[in-house]
């Protein structure tokens, strides 16, 4: 049982929700016997740094508060150490979370991380980076563009407006991809390289990824016209999207991936511009989940 938790905290995420658990969350570590610190950064990079300060320190474990953009900032901090990640999800998204089968209840997750023991999962480094879920480039992350320049509506509904909008100006791009060393070129809708298997709170785009195999899944959707696009679009929630002929799926130990002017998002979160190599480094990542 750990002694010594950071609790990781955006108090922004799920519209809130992370702020108004983050005191039964305190009181229920706390309640074990555990020393618990809170941790909210001022901003992004600021939390980061706090992570990392809270994982030299010594912590028993790091527990991050909130949706997949503070479970992100977490493994940068964990990732290739020896400190667990615990996940209490209170965002949109939650991707990660649901993956590792943690409950979506805050009290249960706590609880979670109170009595599960650590197991080792696959993390992908991106560079200078991690990620533990999925990384988009094409489609995707220009809608995640578009939607992070819009100051309206909230939620969800500024996502699906985003697509929209993307689709109308959308035109299939040019990819380099070099997957252990052979070289694919193709136009492509949109590339994904999943450690994990989702992404976008529960779009399956990497429906046959597992996290602890040691491999890197690849999606890649061809040119499609904008009308099967969007008849299509609605199956990547159960991962049946991988059946269709435009859809090719590998797998790889290590993706580069190479296309003009692409900014890659990786667990929904602004990651880096291409060209981007993805390299699996099998067990990197220690979390508490059954």
């Amino acid at each position: 049982m750990p002694r010594k938790v950071a609790l990781l905290i955006n108090p922004t995420s799920g519209k809130g929700k992370a702020a108004r658990v983050a005191g039964p969350v305190t009181e229920r570590l706390r309640a074990s016997g555990a020393d618990v610190t809170q941790i909210v950064g001022t901003d992004a990079a600021d939390a980061e740094n706090r992570a990392h300060k809270a994982v030299a320190d010594g912590v028993d474990v790091l527990v991050a508060l909130g949706g997949d953009g503070i479970v992100h900032t977490a493994i940068q901090a964990v990732a290739g150490t020896d400190t667990p990640l615990g996940i209490v999800g209170a965002g949109t998204g939650n991707d990660l979370a649901r993956e590792l089968h943690i409950p979506d209840d805050p009290i249960a997750a706590s609880d979670l991380v109170l009595s599960a023991s650590p197991r080792r999962i696959d993390a992908v480094r991106g560079d200078s980076r991690w990620f533990g879920g999925v990384l988009g480039s094409g489609f995707d992350s220009m809608v995640n563009e578009r939607a992070n320049q819009m100051s309206w509506p909230k939620g969800k509904s500024r996502y699906n407006l985003a697509i929209l909008a993307e689709l109308r100006v959308f035109k299939p791009l040019p990819f380099r991809l070099t997957l252990d060393g052979e070289v694919w070129e193709t136009e492509a809708m949109l590339v994904a390289v999943g450690n994990g298997t989702s992404y976008g709170a529960g779009m399956r785009v990497c429906p046959g990824a597992t996290l602890d195999d040691g491999w890197l899944d690849v999606t890649v959707l061809g040119p499609v016209s904008k009308l099967t696009f969007i008849r299509t679009f609605p199956s990547v929630y159960k991962g049946t999207h991988v059946n269709r002929p435009e859809v090719t799926c590998r797998q790889a130990r290590e993706v580069r991936l190479e296309s003009p002017g692409v900014i890659a998002y990786a667990d929904g979160e602004r990651f880096a511009a291409l060209p981007l190599t993805c390299t699996c480094v099998p067990g990197a990542l220690t979390v508490l989940a059954p």
